[in-house]
């Protein structure tokens, strides 16, 4: 039951945004295909150690992959969602291949320089990535032949959060898997799993190409959803962006990146549309608040306050 009621609780959210948030479902859609590239990120950074700032390029990759089989050669969205899952795992193989030569600073500053090179490839593509104007014009057929993808971004959202619970399921199983386990213990201690015998650089490999597949997932999804595709789909901004994510709901917890997803993204669209200058100064004060104060504080002092109030339930009850 305790492994099942979490995936209860998001479609029971589900429900309630589809149902009573009707006007908002573009934007759950948004959380939702953000979810996903958040979930792919913790598997590298709070799960293998990998401190990464060019994981947009693996996003950005599966949705040009599908963008691009949309306005070439068919428009069908789970032949698109498998092309932009495989684009993604291929660049995130061949890349991993030079990548995890190295660690700590060098790593992550590679990873930005994989992320640029990516960006500005897809620039000169002109002809087939439409440049600085980005790939447009190409239609997303219906699902499985029957549901088209509507103005109010209803079958949108029941198809990204479908996903998302699918990946969701996927990415805990692999990481509840002895595969998911044994590159917790690289994060812990190279040295030691090197030293028992473990394979450090063979196993980060498949992690990091696994999480370019999921990340691909992403990407496409955000292409069909959205039927365009620019350049900040590649962009450092995005990665960074999804690390601040992950950051607020907690690395190595793959529902901590669905929470951290949803609140930035909520936060976002609300205080931006108060203030579209100075909504970053509440991201900021979020950052600093989660860093400084211990989840395990804050926890306890919650539970210390429930159960205060219960208490006080019963005896009114």
């Amino acid at each position: 039951m305790k492994r099942v009621l979490p995936y209860l609780v998001l479609i029971a959210l589900a429900a309630l945004i589809y149902f009573v948030f009707p006007d908002q479902l573009p934007l759950a859609a948004r959380i939702a295909i953000m979810a996903i590239f958040v979930m792919s990120l913790d598997m590298v950074v709070g799960y293998g150690g990998l401190a990464t700032l060019g994981h947009s390029a693996l996003f950005g990759i599966g949705a040009y992959a599908s963008g691009i089989l949309a306005m070439h050669f068919t428009g069908n969205p789970l032949i698109g969602l498998l092309v932009g899952s495989l684009a993604g795992a291929l660049v995130a193989l061949l890349s991993g291949l030079f990548l995890l030569r190295f660690e700590g600073l060098t790593f992550l500053m590679l990873t930005v320089a994989i992320g640029q090179i990516a960006q500005n490839g897809a620039s000169k593509l002109r002809n087939w990535t439409g440049g600085e104007d980005g790939l447009s014009g190409f239609e997303i057929q219906k699902l499985f032949g029957v549901w088209s993808f509507d103005l109010y971004g209803k079958v949108a959202f029941v198809y990204c959060f479908v996903m998302m619970l699918i990946c969701l399921w996927a990415m805990r199983r692999i990481m509840g898997s002895p595969f998911g386990l044994s590159v917790v213990g690289i994060h812990q201690n190279r040295l030691r799993t090197a030293a028992i015998g473990g394979s450090v650089r063979g196993q980060l490999l498949k992690l990091y190409t696994l999480a370019g597949l999921f990340a691909g997932i992403g990407g496409a999804l955000n292409a069909q959803v959205n039927q365009i595709v620019g350049l900040d789909t590649l962009g450092f901004e995005l990665s960074a962006e999804a690390l601040v994510m992950l950051v607020l709901g907690g690395a190595g917890n793959l529902y901590g990146a669905i929470g951290g997803t949803a609140a930035f993204m909520l936060i976002h669209h609300t205080a931006s549309s108060i203030n579209p200058y100075h909504w970053l100064f509440i991201i900021g004060g979020l950052l600093v608040f989660v860093v400084l104060v211990p989840r395990a504080r804050l926890l306890g002092a919650l539970r210390e306050r429930v159960s205060r109030l219960l208490p006080v339930q019963r005896d009114l009850a």
